[in-house]
């Protein structure tokens, strides 16, 4: 007689984070995440996958989701990145990218306001590291690497490179080829949030620099996923003001800079195009002799 495999407790209660194990039967796994459609509303579940760096086309790319005691569709209770950072007070917009834990911030004057999942190159194609400035954004691009690909709201961080952002699968692993993909309403959120580049008449050079972005650090391929740590520690995955600054102190006094003549050059168009205008649209008669 052939023992027939048990449906596990699929909620393992550890504290601040659970873990809600999928069996690797497809029956008994279809069973299972019934059961936690039925716990969580959609928009838990949202946030649930976006804690494990999966979309709803991946949810079954794991065998145990980690799974907060209380739930904030929000993400922010969770966040990895410190809520203020001092060296960001005077600039407007900065976008972060980390790959150790594949997840990027966004601070506004130094204040955390959002963050989110994301996968980025995988370990033969990772993403260049460092500080670099939003280029142009196009709301569908079609990658060169394969007309297959669709990347709805793409935004170009390393234009010679073609690397940007833009929303993908996300699988629960770094699996891009040196993309930052991202959750469709995160792309969405970017889209709209970051400044593009302003470029000279013509478009061969660059006048002005958009919003700073900056990626770091390296992935650990082959361990554990670093939001699995999570269930043994809360603040595994936490990054320290401390962290944050020895990034970001050496290049600030660039990223001011570039910030203030971008305002120069848009105040400047924006001066330009008032004067337009404001001309007479009607052509002076003159007086026949």
């Amino acid at each position: 007689m052939v023992k027939k495999e048990s449906v596990p407790p699929a909620m393992q209660e550890t504290g601040f984070y659970n873990a809600f194990v999928l069996p690797k039967d497809k029956k008994l796994r279809d069973s299972v995440y019934a059961a936690f459609s039925k716990k969580y509303n959609e928009r838990e579940r949202y946030a649930i996958l976006a804690l494990n760096r999966l979309d709803s086309k991946n949810k079954w790319n794991s065998d145990t989701l980690v799974v907060p005691a209380k739930i904030d569709t929000t993400l922010m209770a969770y966040s990895p990145f410190p809520m203020q950072l001092d060296v960001l007070s005077n600039v407007k917009k900065f976008v972060i990218f980390s790959y150790p834990i594949q997840a990027y911030g966004v601070y506004s004057n130094g204040s955390l306001v959002k963050w989110g999942p994301t996968s980025m190159g995988k370990k033969t194609a990772q993403t260049t590291r460092g500080l670099t400035f939003a280029n142009w954004k196009k709301k569908l691009s079609i990658s060169t690497v394969s007309s297959e690909w669709k990347l709805p709201y793409n935004f170009n961080i390393f234009n010679t490179g073609g690397i940007g952002w833009h929303q993908y699968d996300l699988p629960g692993y770094p699996a891009s080829h040196s993309c930052l993909r991202l959750l469709k309403n995160d792309a969405q959120w970017l889209y709209s949030y970051a400044d593009t580049w302003i470029l000279n008449p013509g478009g061969a050079t660059t006048k002005a620099k958009g919003t700073a972005v900056m990626v770091f650090g390296d992935y650990k391929w082959g361990h554990r996923k670093p939001w699995r740590n999570l269930l043994d520690d809360p603040n595994a995955n936490n990054i320290s003001v401390e962290e944050m600054n020895k990034l970001i102190e050496p290049h600030i006094e660039k990223i001011i800079k570039e910030q203030e003549n971008r305002e120069k050059v848009a105040d400047s168009i924006k001066a330009a195009k008032a004067v337009e205008i404001q001309e007479p649209a009607v052509k002076p008669q003159v007086l026949a002799p």
